[in-house]
């Protein structure tokens, strides 16, 4: 055979050989935050779960999952890890992460930093950050998704840690009122917004306003049962799953919470509400020409303007 054809033959032999690698898990171009309302499908159509794995990089991504929130974790487990393998992922695993001690360690913190998707489930906010705060393991989340591109998802609790400041109790009140909110620090992936879930089925518009009110700095997002809000960092937001998402702008506000009692009824004028379904994608560079769509973008602006990494 003639040299130069058997030289070609082999330099397009070996350039295929080198792209016929097997397919690995990737990680996705930009970190995304797929929060969830709570009550996720879990047994039958799997949407949330099935588009946070795509998200994560598809069923050979490694997924892991926080269960420190719920007070039967190995429970919440399984029915997760079911899920999952269900969609054909067989590399989740839960974290070894229950108190303070656990948040510390090495082991806990590679687990998140080699994660290319972490989920964190429902329970109590307040008892996951109280394990969270300040530890080895709050920081590793922050680096996972600031510098390494790995998509967080989180349910019920696992949704009201996502911003810097949640809900961390507070009944469903009939309307808004003084001080009838607890507030406490959360993870600061968010830093612009207050999250609250379950909304629609437990009729939490007037706690979210009660929040609103004490903090007109921030915009509220309510977020109902078997629905996700998945945000892109400086891109926009997109609604899957049932429901609905709840914006709520109080930047134009007026309000005399100051000059009332605690649990009196608030007076709140001027607030923007913004209802956006299942099924609608919004960025902000199709709104950018749309005048009517204004005060929806600020709206927008503010969720995909995440906080900054913690250290």
């Amino acid at each position: 055979m003639n040299r130069r054809y058997l030289l070609k033959g082999l330099s397009l032999a070996s350039l295929s050989a080198l792209c016929a690698k097997p397919a690995l898990a990737q990680r996705p171009r930009v970190s995304r935050l797929v929060i969830v309302g709570g009550a996720e499908d879990r047994l039958r159509d799997r949407l949330i779960l099935r588009k946070f794995t795509e998200y994560c990089g598809g069923p050979m991504a490694k997924i892991r999952l926080i269960t420190a929130a719920s007070g039967d974790p190995q429970g919440v487990w399984q029915s997760y890890q079911q899920a999952f393998n269900a969609l054909g992922v067989h590399d989740v695993l839960p974290l070894d992460l229950y108190d303070r001690d656990s948040a510390q360690s090495p082991e806990v913190q590679a687990g998140i930093l080699q994660a290319d998707g972490l989920f964190i489930s429902g329970g109590d906010q307040s008892k996951l950050m109280a394990i969270l705060w300040g530890t080895l393991a709050y920081q590793s989340l922050h680096q996972a998704f600031h510098a390494s591109g790995c998509c967080i998802g989180g349910t019920s609790a696992g949704a009201a840690v996502m911003s810097r400041h949640m809900i961390a109790q507070g009944p469903a009140v009939l309307r808004p009122s003084k001080e009838a909110v607890d507030t406490d620090m959360g993870l600061g992936l968010l830093s612009q917004a207050v999250i609250d879930q379950h909304f629609s089925e437990r009729r939490r518009l007037p706690r979210l306003l009660s929040t609103l009110a004490i903090r007109p700095d921030l915009l509220g997002v309510g977020i109902d049962e078997d629905t996700a809000l998945v945000i892109e960092p400086g891109q926009g937001i997109e609604v899957m799953g049932q429901g609905s998402v709840t914006l709520v702008d109080p930047t134009q506000m007026r309000s005399n919470v100051d000059e009332i009692e605690a649990l009196e009824s608030i007076e709140m004028l001027g607030v923007q509400l913004h209802m956006l379904p299942a099924g609608h994608r919004y960025t902000l560079s199709s709104m950018a020409q749309d005048a009517k769509s204004a005060p929806l973008r600020r709206a927008i602006e503010r969720l995909v303007t995440v906080g900054p990494m913690r250290a």
